[in-house]
C-alpha cells in the first residue's frame, strides 16, 4: 500500500503545524464536537448572509425555505416547507 500524502498547512512552520496536530488530537472529544457545531452555526450563517445579499426583500421565513433549499433535497422542501426550489429559486 503506498503511503499516504499528508496535507500540510504551507504557511506554518514544520514544528508548529506539529505541535497544533497534537494538540487537536489531545483536545477532549466534547470541545472537538463544540468547534464543529461553531463551524457550523457559522456556515449556516454565511449562506444566509448570500441568501440575503441575493434577496434583500425576503422574509426571514423566506431565507429559512431558501436556506432549506441549499441543504436539502427537493422533494423533502416541498414536502417540510411547502417551496419547490426550482420554482422560487435558491
Amino acid at each position: 500500500m503506498p503511503a499516504r500524502k499528508r496535507a500540510t498547512v504551507l504557511d506554518t512552520h514544520p514544528e508548529t503545524e506539529r505541535l497544533l496536530i497534537e494538540l487537536s488530537r489531545n483536545r477532549p472529544i466534547w470541545k472537538q464536537f463544540r468547534q464543529v457545531g461553531a463551524l457550523n452555526r457559522m456556515t449556516r450563517a454565511f449562506a444566509m448572509a448570500g441568501i440575503r445579499q441575493r434577496y434583500p426583500e425576503a422574509t426571514e421565513e423566506e431565507v429559512r425555505r431558501r436556506l432549506a433549499a441549499v441543504l436539502f433535497d427537493r422533494e423533502t422542501v416541498i414536502k417540510v416547507f411547502g417551496w419547490d426550489p426550482e420554482i422560487e429559486g435558491y
